[in-house]
């Protein structure tokens, strides 16, 4: 309804400005032709050059009289269709936008729900400690969750990559990856690491560290405690590749493509914890650094996700200081895991 009422004003608007412009045009062309004319040397030629001169002067007005007839009723059509153009990428902008606080909405409400009920259960009667205290665990919990989701949602709004770029550092992937690892011993699945070089890159080392571990979470999430979980840190080329490959349930085509859609969660998986935020952080994350993610996935075969990001000397080199450079460089990937 309100992109409507606003197509209609913006036909409107186009419509009467470009017949103002069009009238003020064929007014000028008239006064012009009429005020150019030499009347003193027609009456000197005769009566019937006057008569000439009058009679082109009147078919002058009919064309653009009838010419301004003619765009009184194209224009407005005309009009619309610019003024449909116009508001295109707005009203998919707005969609998006209310698509985006529908599902933070909806996020939003689920912890908080548990934290409310948990409190006003633990008040509705005395209870023993050990009842306060689950009650006070369920509702950090629920507390924990939502610091996660307001936290993801802050990074996703984060500064562009121009400015991101002011802050790079660098950052040797090699470490980046067995960091994650070791953080992740704690659950148990059995990730490995596989390089063979070190490969540097210009970089925020937290935010790297948040996309591979998105990663690396999802992969434990969606892979049972039989299978494995290989993080390949490599280069070619001029780009940089972290590639993380699981052999878990895998994903459809239908899918993979939404996997970076924001809250977005495959229908198996809605009793896995989490956000559907996962994806669209490593994809926002790496976008922020010039480079690429790509997934490749079937169901029971497992997923692979490719993180690619120009490697060190071709990020020194467009900023005009490669006194460094070397002919080192990295390939383009394609993989990543969803938040299913």
């Amino acid at each position: 309804m309100i992109f409507r009422r606003a197509l209609i004003r913006l036909t409107l608007t186009y419509a009467l400005v470009q017949l103002i412009l069009f009238g003020v045009f064929a007014l000028g062309i008239y006064s012009f032709v009429t005020g150019a004319f030499d009347f003193d040397a027609a009456e000197l030629d005769g009566q019937s050059s006057l008569n000439a001169a009058e009679q082109g002067f009147a078919n002058l007005r009919m064309g653009l009289i009838t010419g301004y007839a003619i765009l009184v009723i194209l224009l407005p059509i005309s009009s619309y269709l610019m003024a449909r153009g116009a508001l295109a990428p707005i009203r998919r902008s707005y969609e998006l936008q209310q698509r985006f606080v529908d599902g933070a909405s909806h996020e939003f409400r689920s912890p908080l729900s548990v934290i409310q009920g948990e409190l006003e259960l633990a008040l509705s009667r005395s209870r023993t400690p050990a009842q306060y205290r689950a009650a006070m665990t369920t509702a950090l919990e629920a507390a924990e969750g939502l610091t996660r989701l307001t936290n993801d949602l802050l990074l996703l709004t984060r500064e562009s990559a121009d400015e991101l770029e002011v802050s790079f550092e660098l950052v040797s992937l090699n470490e980046l990856a067995h960091t994650v690892v070791q953080n992740h011993k704690a659950s148990g699945a059995r990730i490995t690491v596989s390089d063979t070089r070190s490969v540097l890159v210009n970089g925020s080392a937290e935010l790297l560290t948040r996309a591979l571990t998105n990663l690396v979470d999802n992969a434990v999430k969606f892979t049972d405690e039989s299978g494995s979980i290989q993080i390949v840190v490599s280069a070619a080329g001029r780009f940089a590749q972290i590639q993380v490959t699981d052999d878990g349930v895998g994903m459809t085509p239908t899918e993979s493509a939404h996997a970076f859609d924001r809250f977005w969660r495959a229908q198996d998986a809605r009793n896995t914890p989490g956000f559907g935020l996962g994806l669209p952080l490593v994809k926002q994350i790496i976008s922020a650094h010039r480079g690429k993610v790509a997934i490749a996935s079937e169901p029971g075969s497992g997923t692979t996700v490719t993180l690619t990001v120009p490697e060190r000397q071709q990020l020194t080199q467009s900023q005009g200081t490669c006194g460094e450079c070397d002919d080192e460089s990295h390939p383009e990937g394609d993989a990543v895991d969803d938040e299913r």
